[in-house]
C-alpha cells in the first residue's frame, strides 16, 4: 500500500467539509493509502482548533496516522535551501513551512496531497511528487 503525505490545506478542508478535489480524494481513499503526517502539519492543524473537545478528537486522530521521522535540523536545513533555491528563481513561497513539509515529502520519497499552489511551484523546481489533480490517472 502506498503512503501519501497530506498537507494542512487538505486537512482543513476535509474536517470543515469543504469539497475540493484533494479533500474529496482523501475522503474517498482513506482506506487505499497509508496516510502520513509530520510535526509541522500536526502543529498547523491543531493550533487553529479552539474547542477543547475538537482539539482532543483531532489530537487523537493525528496520533493514529503514520508519523514521518527525520533529523529536525537536517530537514530544517533542507527546507531553508529549498526556499533559497526558489527565491533565486524569482519565486517566493508564501509560507516557509510549506518548504519544510516539502522537505519531509522529498526526504521520504512520497507524494504530497495538497490544496496549495505553492507546492506546485516547489514541484516545478524539485523532485517533489504531488497529487495536484487527484482523480486524474491515480
Amino acid at each position: 500500500m502506498n503512503t501519501i503525505l497530506v498537507d494542512t490545506s487538505v486537512w482543513v478542508n476535509f474536517f470543515k467539509g469543504i469539497e475540493t478535489r484533494s479533500s474529496i480524494f482523501l475522503k474517498t481513499n482513506l482506506n487505499n493509502f497509508i496516510i502520513a503526517t509530520c510535526p509541522v502539519i500536526v502543529q498547523e492543524v491543531l493550533q487553529g482548533v479552539v474547542p477543547e473537545k475538537e482539539y482532543t478528537y483531532l489530537h487523537g486522530y493525528f496520533n493514529e496516522l503514520d508519523h514521518l521521522q527525520g533529523d529536525p535540523y537536517f530537514l530544517a536545513n533542507e527546507a531553508a535551501q529549498l526556499y533559497r533555491k526558489l527565491r533565486k528563481t524569482g519565486i517566493s513561497i508564501r509560507k516557509p513551512n510549506d518548504c519544510l513539509i516539502a522537505a519531509y515529502a522529498l526526504h521520504h520519497n512520497m507524494r504530497l496531497l495538497h490544496d496549495d499552489r505553492d507546492f506546485e511551484h516547489i514541484a516545478n523546481y524539485t523532485d517533489l511528487n504531488t497529487y495536484s489533480n487527484p482523480g486524474d490517472n491515480y
